[in-house]
């Protein structure tokens, strides 16, 4: 199993995370990660990385689908590979409708139709075997709308990128995005995962490699779990409430939150209702405290350093091809390249 480091949303606070990411990179850790939701963007961050480190991989969790075209993020995703000397992963994902209408003000539509053309327009671009064109049901190449000017052509990059191939990963974790991504994905970005719980994600994974005519494992399972090492393993978890409650209880409409269908799918029907009534009714406090113990333990790793080395046997014993750690604390990196090495 490989290990990689989630830096968040980092941009306005490189100078306090570079330390650690320096760190990583000396002492062994494969990749780390960069996420962006309406702050700072990943793309921007990756590059300052490139530049500061030498052997690490830099993985995107994610770019935002609805922020650029698909040849806008196949130029952004060549140009981060050359500078990084080929050390791109292109993590995207599609982000749920609150961000996508609400934030950069295209329609949410049909995310799994989007995503496939997506990924094969930036597959294309890279490739450079041809002048780009693509005839979709969302996407079209040259545009020929009712609006177009007809002086659109086919082009090809005149960027000649490190890589023809620059792998992708896809993050999903609703039924047909995870079959989507085993389908046509290099990678798997989901959140809040729990070896306890691989089997709510069995059928779709074989669907979709099915679908794809590819072997199961095709895929690499890249999960981020959160980390909160402590004395105190109560105090630890407090530390996660609020992350968790946001996503189960706020990210997203009581008929529309992944999150929390996925808290559902975990078993915990009864306490993500009651997590998201209490945050949409703006009682977050009562959220936070409604967020299990049993959930904060299957989804992270929390408490003395020896209990998170223990609860790391049951990762390694999973389906998890690279653990992402999100942490921002140097000793829990060096205990676990430790254990995982």
């Amino acid at each position: 199993m490989k290990l990689g480091l989630n830096i968040g949303y980092s941009g306005a606070q490189m100078a306090d995370v570079l330390p650690l990411v320096t760190l990583a990179e000396r002492i062994g850790i494969d990749s780390v990660w960069v996420a962006e939701a309406y702050g700072s963007d990943a793309v921007t961050v990756l590059a300052y990385l490139a530049g500061r480190t030498e052997r690490i991989e830099l993985g995107s969790a994610i770019l935002q689908m609805p922020a650029r075209t698909p040849a806008n993020t196949a130029m952004t995703a060549m140009t981060l590979d050359a500078l990084s000397g080929g050390r791109l992963i292109l993590g995207l994902g599609v982000s749920g409708p609150q961000v996508v209408e609400g934030w950069h003000g295209v329609a949410y539509g049909k995310p799994l139709g989007r995503t496939r053309e997506y990924v094969e327009i930036v597959r294309r671009v890279v490739a450079r075997e041809q002048p780009l064109t693509f005839e979709g049901d969302h996407y079209r190449i040259p545009y020929d709308g009712p609006d177009a000017t007809g002086l659109g052509k086919p082009l090809k990059s005149i960027m000649h990128p490190v890589r023809t191939e620059i792998p992708i990963y896809l993050a999903a974790i609703g039924p047909r995005n995870v079959a989507l991504a085993a389908e046509i994905a290099d990678g798997w970005l989901p959140i809040f995962y729990a070896p306890e719980h691989e089997g709510a994600f069995a059928e779709h994974l074989r669907s979709g490699y099915d679908a794809g005519g590819r072997q199961p494992g095709a895929c690499d399972v890249a999960v981020t779990v959160m980390v909160a090492a402590g004395g105190d393993v109560e105090q630890c978890r407090d530390r996660l409430r609020p992350q968790l409650a946001l996503y189960i209880g706020g990210m997203g409409s009581r008929g529309k939150n992944f999150y929390n269908d996925l808290a559902v799918r975990y078993g915990y029907g009864q306490q993500a209702a009651a997590i998201q009534d209490a945050y949409l009714d703006g009682r977050r406090g009562d959220a936070i405290a409604a967020v299990p113990d049993e959930l904060i333990d299957e989804v992270a790793l929390v408490g003395p350093i020896e209990r998170i080395v223990d609860r790391v046997g049951a990762w390694k014993a999973s389906h998890v091809d690279t653990l992402i750690l999100g942490t921002e604390q140097p000793e829990v990196l060096g205990a676990l390249r430790d254990v995982i090495a």
